[in-house]
């Protein structure tokens, strides 16, 4: 059962990181990654934690949120299989705090590395240095996107354009949430949701069902 395990976790490794990462690295990453399962809506990282390994994610999707002094959610972005957090690994070599609470948006696999390996791989595979690197510019350009959608989208926009996030990372068009769901990661009311969902229905981009909604515009 172990065998068959770690030869899917390899096989898992090859397919989302495979065209990434020499295959020496990926062998390594085998070796010593701790393969982790989770459900949807399980807390992975919380905020004030020390972050002892860094996540790539092999299978399913994760929201990224931040929290303000009231205990209000946001979400910042969604992270997808072949993706890993660049918070994470910035936790990892500067042995601070988790400034983020990551959240399983659906069943999730992940491999956990120990974060003494972070900064020796930087010094020896190339590919690891470029992985890395682009995850930060990924991140990053993900982080402009969600200041934008707060400063210059109306509600109704900030709305649809979360819902087309969700159905892209989860490769959904129908979601299962809850308008309180949507008001809590929106940083709203669930009245004003609630308003707005059905105004898109009425533009015929989504479609309202019991605790699900499907997104007719992609």
């Amino acid at each position: 059962m172990k065998i068959n395990l770690m030869l899917e976790t390899n096989s898992n490794l090859q397919t989302n990181f495979g065209y990434l990462l020499e295959d020496a690295l990926i062998s390594e990453i085998n070796e010593i990654g701790i393969t982790k399962t989770f459900k949807k809506d399980e807390i992975i990282i919380e905020i004030g934690d020390y972050i002892k390994f860094m996540p790539l994610l092999l299978n399913g999707a994760i929201k990224i949120l931040r929290e303000d002094q009231n205990g209000d959610e946001l979400v910042l972005y969604y992270l997808e299989k072949g993706d890993t957090c660049a918070m994470t690994l910035s936790c990892c070599l500067g042995q601070t705090k988790s400034k983020i609470r990551a959240v399983t948006e659906t069943d999730v696999e992940l491999i956990m590395i120990p974060k003494e390996k972070m900064g020796e791989w930087l010094g020896v595979y190339k590919s690891w240095q470029s992985f890395i690197l682009q995850s930060y510019h990924n991140r990053m350009d993900e982080l402009l996107e969600a200041v934008d959608t707060i400063a210059f989208l109306k509600m109704d926009e900030r709305l649809f354009r979360y819902l087309k996030d969700k159905a892209m990372v989860t490769h959904n068009d129908v979601i299962f949430t809850t308008h309180q769901e949507i008001s809590q990661d929106l940083h709203t009311s669930r009245v004003v949701i609630s308003r707005l969902l059905k105004k898109l229905e009425n533009e015929q981009k989504i479609a309202l069902f019991r605790n699900s909604i499907k997104v007719l515009q992609l």
